[in-house]
């Protein structure tokens, strides 16, 4: 695949191919682990991580339509519901054996569908700063919820690129560089695409309900199933009551957190994370 002139190609060295219709990082061999990013960013996100494992593992990292190298149609559902179901297809056109799942953000809800239709498919789950249930029905989250598919809030997407607003604010205590940063603003440069795609996301807050409902119906299923949670305490955007939420749901669940990071750990701590994924890995 081509790869864009704004890519930083010394940050982000790796091969892409297409695979199902998506952008995909695929580098080393071993047992797979596949990283699933959320909003706004893409596969540069797991950059550090990828780097870490590709010795002793195959990292594969997803790009969702509209992301990063993926292409951005402008006729495409870019609900998370679409987004979950092709993520299925890029997993079964891999044909992967069973794998661990490393998701953060809406990253997890997109691909929890598919891993809590096939839990025998999955090794473990590693789940950073995410969500798994409707957001209308959180309580923290609720109104904001409501308010993002609203006039105002497409006018704030179009014209003041809110999801980076938003991002800066769920930032944790350390220093946010310009240059990573720039790496998730370039790939949206104009009020349309910022519409189309992050504002979609925004508008499935509360539209997508029965999507999320769906996931957290089926929480049971990951009853057997290893699970590890990185969280960064000082997220804005899903705090640590989001967390514990989780944790009742999988009292079986690992956790490891962070208090001085935010809603992107492993961008603000990525060694401890590394560690943290490293421990995990050895876990049956």
């Amino acid at each position: 695949m081509q790869v864009p002139a704004w890519v930083d190609r010394e940050a982000f060295p790796f091969n892409v191919r297409e695979v199902a219709g998506l952008s995909v990082v695929d580098e080393g061999q071993g047992p797979p682990i596949v990283f699933v990013h959320g909003t706004p960013t893409w596969s540069f996100e797991w950059r550090a991580l990828i780097r870490a494992f590709s010795p002793t593992h195959r990292c594969i990292a997803v790009d969702h339509l509209g992301f990063g190298l993926s292409p951005r149609p402008p006729d495409a559902d870019y609900s998370p519901e679409a987004h979950a179901r092709r993520f299925a297809a890029v997993i079964e056109a891999l044909n992967l054996p069973r794998f661990t799942l490393v998701a953060h953000d809406f990253g997890g809800p997109i691909s929890l569908d598919f891993a809590l239709s096939h839990p025998e498919r999955i090794e473990r789950v590693v789940l950073i700063n995410t969500i798994a249930w409707p957001f209308v029905d959180e309580p923290s989250l609720a109104r904001g919820a409501r308010l993002a598919g609203g006039g105002l809030f497409r006018w704030l997407y179009r014209n003041l690129n809110l999801s980076f607003i938003i991002a800066k604010s769920a930032w944790g205590k350390g220093p946010r560089p310009a240059k990573m940063w720039n790496q998730y603003t370039f790939m949206f440069p104009d009020a349309d695409s910022r519409e189309r795609v992050l504002w979609a996301l925004a508008k499935s807050l509360s539209a997508s309900t029965p999507f999320f409902q769906s996931l957290w119906e089926r929480r049971e299923r990951f009853a057997q199933t290893p699970v590890h949670f990185i969280w960064g305490l000082r997220d804005a955007a899903f705090p640590p009551v989001i967390l514990e939420r989780f944790r009742k749901a999988w009292p079986h669940a690992t956790v490891d957190t962070l208090p001085d990071a935010g809603h992107w750990p492993h961008e603000e701590a990525p060694e401890a994370c590394i560690d943290f994924l490293k421990q995990a890995l050895k876990r049956a």
